[in-house]
């Protein structure tokens, strides 16, 4: 059982279809009996889902009354534009904002935009709203994707949170020692800011697969050989999963993690499993 001040939070991406966005409304009401500290939203690649971002973050506030945070990326976009989206969401009262460099879409070259790396586009909400904003940025105890080494990866995370970041989301990992090991560093080299771990269900194995491949996550051998043997028994990838990601979840918070951030690709039932079994209900 962990303690009930652990802060828990939920992402969600937005639809492309109306029956999609309503069923995303529908978990993101059950996942909001559990009161959770936010919600985030994703952004797409190049800001390519700018509008449908803006809706649903909007929604989720308004109707579902969970504290929503937009992912806001500067990849592709003037800094008047991210001007003005910025102030479309402190009107709205939006209070946090998930800040990352963003992805590139598929063909194009290199980042364009004003706004080139993750620090800047923090600096840049700084500069323009003040203390307005809790600032999220992304951290990757396994090393982000594109990074040379680990410690020019490091150096990334340093000078985000030192240009006014509030807080840190990790890639979802396997390896708690990853995490662990990824704090310690943080932590030596000054910067105190807390670091939620992410958290990816364990739902489709080949999903999974692909989304690891993609972002530089490992999934550990003996994950991998469990779960190809189970082929398409969906109950037993399900049940292993949770078990898995239960497991982890718990030593993650008794190492000293200050809370949990759900990757929930829009389904409710995953994490509250291993809200339950955590003992994160509030």
């Amino acid at each position: 059982m962990t303690s009930s001040r652990s802060s828990i939070s939920f992402e969600f991406f937005p639809t492309k279809t109306e029956a999609g966005h309503e069923k995303l409304l529908e978990n993101a009401h059950r996942l909001a009996l559990r009161q959770p500290d936010f919600f985030s939203c994703t952004y797409g690649a190049g800001g390519s889902t700018r509008d449908r971002t803006l809706e649903t973050v909007l929604q989720l506030d308004r109707e579902v009354k969970v504290q929503t945070a937009p992912h806001l990326s500067c990849v592709g976009d003037t800094k008047a534009e991210l001007r003005t989206l910025l102030g479309r969401y402190r009107e709205a009262g939006i209070r946090r904002i998930v800040a990352l460099r963003g992805d590139l879409p598929s063909g194009m070259g290199m980042a364009s935009g004003e706004l080139r790396y993750a620090n800047e586009l923090v600096e840049f909400i700084r500069q323009e709203t003040g203390e307005h904003f809790h600032i999220e940025v992304a951290a990757y105890p396994e090393t982000h994707p594109q990074a040379r080494n680990f410690d020019v990866d490091l150096a990334n995370f340093v000078r985000k949170a030192r240009a006014g970041a509030s807080s840190a989301i990790t890639q979802y990992f396997f390896n708690a020692d990853s995490y662990f090991y990824f704090v310690e560093r943080v932590r030596a080299q000054g910067v105190e800011i807390p670091i939620i771990p992410g958290i990816m269900p364990i739902t489709n194995y080949s999903k999974l697969a692909r989304f690891s491949d993609a972002c530089g996550t490992e999934i550990p051998r003996w994950i991998r050989k469990q779960l190809e043997s189970y082929g398409d028994d969906t109950a037993s990838i399900l049940a292993f999963g949770e078990q898995v990601m239960t497991q982890l979840c718990e030593r993650l918070l008794a190492g000293g993690a200050p809370g949990l951030h759900f990757y929930t690709l829009n389904q409710a039932e995953p994490s509250l499993a291993l809200c339950d079994n955590l003992g994160l209900s509030r």
